[in-house]
């Protein structure tokens, strides 16, 4: 597939190539899944202003397209190749207490996924190089698959954003996918 070179302001979400089916499934993905969860819950948002419920929507849409992206070989090979870079990306996370606040949803919940998704992301980001990474960080993601859905009364909304939050963060970044850093021709660099 043809590859494109993406401007470096935005290398920190697709990486420096990118192929334009890529790009346009993560796009398509991240808003698709916004807007039905919009549609499936418009009470969310109906009495906020409309600054905050476009906020939330805008983070929500980032947290399912970047869900995507980090599984690129172009996104994992940019941060492979910079460890500075992947602990301020985990650490800047906070995506998912932000949407709570503004869709004034349990913060409780909200910051208890958060801490296990990013302290877990550390974790798995510290296995960098070693053969154990994927498997700690498929069972981290397991469990994270596990208990949170059994939380009382969380609101769907917020339950599929916080289970891809975890996918993102936990999963789709913290953990080197392709093992090296692989060049967009196919070949090992």
């Amino acid at each position: 597939m043809k590859q494109i070179r993406i401007p470096a302001f935005l290398h920190d979400v697709f990486g420096e190539k990118q192929s334009i089916g890529s790009i346009g499934a993560i796009l398509l993905f991240g808003g698709v899944l916004t807007t039905a969860l919009y549609l499936r819950f418009p009470e969310l948002t109906e009495s906020l202003p409309i600054w905050r419920s476009t906020l939330a929507l805008l983070l929500v849409f980032d947290i399912f397209s970047g869900c995507l992206a980090n599984f690129t070989i172009s996104t994992s090979n940019f941060y492979a190749a910079r460890k500075k870079n992947r602990i301020v990306f985990i650490a800047i996370h906070v995506h998912i207490i932000l949407v709570a606040l503004l869709l004034q949803q349990n913060l409780a919940y909200s910051i208890g996924v958060w801490a296990y998704t990013i302290v877990g992301a550390f974790a798995v980001n510290a296995l960098f190089g070693n053969r154990s990474q994927l498997f700690v960080a498929g069972i981290l993601l397991s469990v994270g698959l596990g208990w949170i859905p059994l939380l009382p009364g969380m609101h769907p909304f917020l339950l599929i954003t916080c289970l891809f939050f975890m996918v993102k963060v936990l999963f789709s970044f913290a953990v080197n996918h392709y093992g090296k850093v692989i060049d967009y021709t196919g070949k090992e660099k």
